[in-house]
């Protein structure tokens, strides 16, 4: 029983995490139509960003906002020199660019950092609940509400704001948000380095409460598309429940089957939501017919 609670709970604090990388995916890929392989790459650099700020004696917790402003500016620059050209572009298009780009983020990070697993110290205590049966990491708490407030601020900022609005608007039909007067290259550049600032946000938690190493950014960007492809396209609810859900399927997995075919279970949900979908749609293709 006790196991099992700590497994719910640690599967909760790194699910808000997933939560985070997976609405910025969402996000490119509602607005753009892009698919964006290097979702978790961008995760890894965010991480590598408080690790570093750790090792020069700064506390790692203010690689979280760093993080966002650093990856907020390198998200716009990949915009302007590659996502740009593929807009509009069929779908290999998409993917083949953005892996090339996870590719090269990949190669640079090891250049830069080696190809080490690292992890940020935070210094903060754990403590034992229920007669020390159960631990919490300091860290872990202070990361998951992080995660509520970065979500909150995001979709506070995605409907109150004027970019916000434009965004929205563009999503759901970009000529007809362009005729209104709206910016949709702008918009688009926007976009895609707000997705770049949130995993480095989700990157910095992550270097806090795991571990980050050059060519761990594949698994995170399959746990995206887990999540994404389940929850739909601007289905907020759905990717928080997915992506925590996905966290507790990930520690209970770990438990079960070893620590070794952990991401085999990302890998096979992802295989089992894609075979649902495609379900689904044949099932509305003859209801239409």
């Amino acid at each position: 029983m006790f196991d099992n609670i700590q497994m719910i709970l640690d599967g909760l604090f790194v699910g808000g995490i997933f939560v985070l990388a997976a609405y910025g995916l969402a996000l490119v890929w509602g607005v753009m139509n892009v698919k964006n392989l290097a979702q978790g790459q961008l995760v890894i650099m965010g991480g590598y960003v408080s690790w570093w700020m750790g090792t020069q004696g700064i506390h790692p917790l203010f690689g979280v906002p760093v993080a966002a402003v650093l990856m907020f500016g390198f998200g716009w620059a990949v915009y302007k020199l590659i996502i740009r050209r593929v807009i509009g572009k069929d779908l290999f298009t998409s993917l083949l660019a953005t892996f090339g780009l996870g590719l090269v983020v990949e190669q640079s990070l090891n250049l830069a950092f080696g190809p080490g697993v690292q992890s940020a110290e935070s210094g903060y205590a754990i403590y034992s609940i229920l007669d020390g049966r159960v631990t919490l990491a300091g860290i872990k708490v202070i990361s998951f509400f992080l995660c509520i407030v970065l979500a909150v601020s995001v979709v506070i900022f995605m409907k109150k704001s004027r970019m916000g609005q434009a965004i929205r608007a563009t999503a759901q039909d970009a000529r007809a948000a362009k005729v209104m007067g709206i910016d949709t290259e702008k918009v688009y550049a926007f976009t895609f380095a707000l997705n770049s600032a949130i995993c480095g946000a989700a990157g910095a938690l992550v270097a806090m409460i795991w571990v980050i190493q050059p060519y761990y950014g594949i698994p995170h960007s399959i746990r995206s598309f887990v999540i994404v492809t389940a929850a739909g396209l601007g289905n907020l609810p759905g990717v928080i429940i997915a992506g925590l859900g996905l966290g507790m399927a990930e520690f209970y997995s770990g438990f079960v089957f070893g620590a070794q075919l952990q991401q085999f279970t990302v890998v096979g949900l992802l295989i089992a939501v894609l075979i649902y979908r495609q379900i689904e749609m044949a099932r509305h293709r003859q209801v239409v017919q």
